[in-house]
């Protein structure tokens, strides 16, 4: 699974993370949360695997979009 990560800045902007690299700075949270959301819904639609979007939380991560590839159904097994 793909993860796209906001992270708080020392200066309390927020920035959209993926694998530990910026990929876009200088937000505020609700920009952060929309544009992570976006960027992580359309990687989903190109790529069709699964991708959410977590941001730190006091005791664990808070995933608040996730994006995953639809399960297959019994019947199309059959």
């Amino acid at each position: 699974m793909v993860t796209y990560s906001l992270k708080q800045c020392p200066d309390g902007s927020w920035c959209v993370c993926r694998l530990g690299f910026s990929l876009f700075n200088d937000l505020r949270l609700g920009a952060a949360i929309k544009l992570a959301r976006e960027v992580a819904r359309d990687e989903h639609l190109r790529s069709g695997r699964s991708v959410c979007v977590e941001m730190p939380g006091t005791e664990a991560a808070i995933r608040l979009a996730q994006y995953a590839r639809p399960k297959p159904s019994l019947e199309a097994a059959a």
